[in-house]
């Protein structure tokens, strides 16, 4: 396959070495020092964008991929207020868009453990919920996009939480997320439910980066030939 990569930073380092090992082949680089190359021939002739960029720039790159009819695999967090305008790019003028906080098979995994989790703890208010996110200083969003889905994900389980908001300054009514940028870190989630009695937790320990490439390289080959708005858990039928 022919990709294109937006942003070549060091998500954008790794998924070029990810796609090598895969065989297939980057035809465009495209990062802050070369804007014009989204009309050269080598980006023209990728069949998936895939794009790790920044929040600000990252809606203008995706419109930029679908006017040169061009699929986008993304990872950019940061820009979902127009995450609407995007699906109604794809479901009305017949682009493709593949969209995660994390593209992590073990991030995916944990998401749908983080739910069921929910779920349950709903049934028993003497637990209270909290999460702590420790990312890379380089990390630009707080929270990440992941801690963000995460939290969303138990706001539509527990009736007592009704939003999300950053530690310390929270209400009993709000999910507590307290944030740390730390040297290298690639990403480690943990959501806590404390009761007088125990505290049950669950935790996702990001080793490196290439968990999260193989997952954004995953999501290029499942959307050729498909058009649409698509997910990870399209992509592993969760």
């Amino acid at each position: 396959m022919k990709i294109a990569l937006i942003g070549y930073g060091k998500m954008g380092r790794e998924i070029e070495k990810t796609a090598t090992e895969r065989k297939h082949k980057i035809v465009s680089i495209i990062d802050v020092s070369n804007p014009e190359d989204f009309d050269s021939p080598q980006f023209l002739s990728a069949e998936t964008a895939i794009e790790f960029s920044q929040p600000a720039s990252a809606f203008d790159n995706y419109r930029k991929c679908f006017e040169r009819n061009i699929p986008v695999v993304t990872g950019t967090t940061g820009w979902l207020s127009r995450l609407d305008e995007v699906k109604e790019i794809c479901k009305n003028g017949g682009k493709t868009f593949f969209y995660a906080s994390n593209f992590s098979i073990g991030v995916t995994i944990f998401f749908a453990v983080n739910r069921y989790l929910a779920r349950i703890m709903n049934g028993f208010p003497a637990y209270d919920v909290r999460m702590e996110e420790i990312h890379h200083i380089q990390k630009m969003d707080s929270p990440s996009g992941t801690g963000i889905t995460l939290a969303e994900d138990i706001l539509e389980n527990i009736d007592r939480k009704t939003q999300w908001k950053k530690a310390p300054e929270t209400l009993p009514c709000d999910l507590p997320i307290l944030s740390k940028r730390e040297g290298e870190v690639p990403g480690i989630h943990e959501i806590f439910y404390e009761s007088e009695a125990d505290v049950i937790s669950i935790k996702h320990d990001a080793k490196s980066r290439k968990g999260f490439a193989l997952g954004a390289i995953l999501a290029a080959e499942f959307i050729k030939g498909k058009k649409g708005f698509f997910t990870m858990n399209d992509m592993l039928n969760f």
